[in-house]
């Protein structure tokens, strides 16, 4: 089992809890970390119906390049080796040509948001108070910027998310929800039918 590198251990041989430091992504960080986000990813997509994080690596990667795109890694050392523990990507702007976001709304109601695109821990350090240091991260960016809200998506079903953001005081929006009706399976050409009598 590794062991983490971070402060020396107190006096009664108990080892240190990892520091975790944070910093912006680096080119070199791309492949790791879209490697890391379907680890984060892999369960939460397997029962929402919209992604959550990006469909694919190549628009993963075409975000990086972004103008405006802010991509935050949560890390630490263990065994000598830096190893992502956490990552958020946020922007002042609707960014990209695939978002559903309606910047009008948020004008209209004299928001100036901080639009959290993604944000993701590491399955093994969740409930430690990683979550909590990537938004304090987030939430101090938006007091910098002049931001007046942190705006971020969450699928209704995922339970610990919201949980966890209704602990921090988020609200809902008005927002989409996806509806299905099952469709009983038949023949793709209807059955004769006869016309109404004319109208008088």
């Amino acid at each position: 089992m590794s062991a983490i590198a971070s402060e020396p251990a107190s006096d009664d041989n108990v080892p240190a809890e990892p520091i975790v430091r944070v910093r912006r992504i680096h080119r070199r960080d791309l492949n790791k970390t879209w490697e890391f986000l379907k680890l984060v990813f892999r369960e939460v997509n397997r029962t929402t119906v919209e992604f959550q994080r990006p469909t694919s690596k190549k628009r993963f990667l075409e975000r990086y390049e972004e103008k405006g795109v802010e991509q935050l890694l949560f890390v630490t050392t263990i065994d000598s080796k830096e190893q992502i523990l956490g990552y958020a990507e946020c922007a002042e702007d609707i960014i990209g040509v695939d978002s559903w976001m309606n910047e009008r709304y948020f004008r209209n109601r004299e928001m100036h948001p901080l639009y959290v695109e993604e944000l993701a821990v590491h399955p093994s350090y969740q409930g430690r108070g990683l979550g909590s240091f990537v938004m304090d991260q987030l939430e101090h960016l938006a007091r910098v910027r002049g931001c007046s809200h942190l705006v971020l998506e969450v699928a209704e079903n995922n339970e610990t998310a919201l949980k966890f953001y209704k602990g921090r005081n988020f609200n809902k929006l008005d927002a989409a929800i996806f509806m299905a009706k099952k469709v009983l399976n038949d023949a793709e050409i209807l059955p004769p039918r006869p016309l109404s009598p004319p109208r008088k």
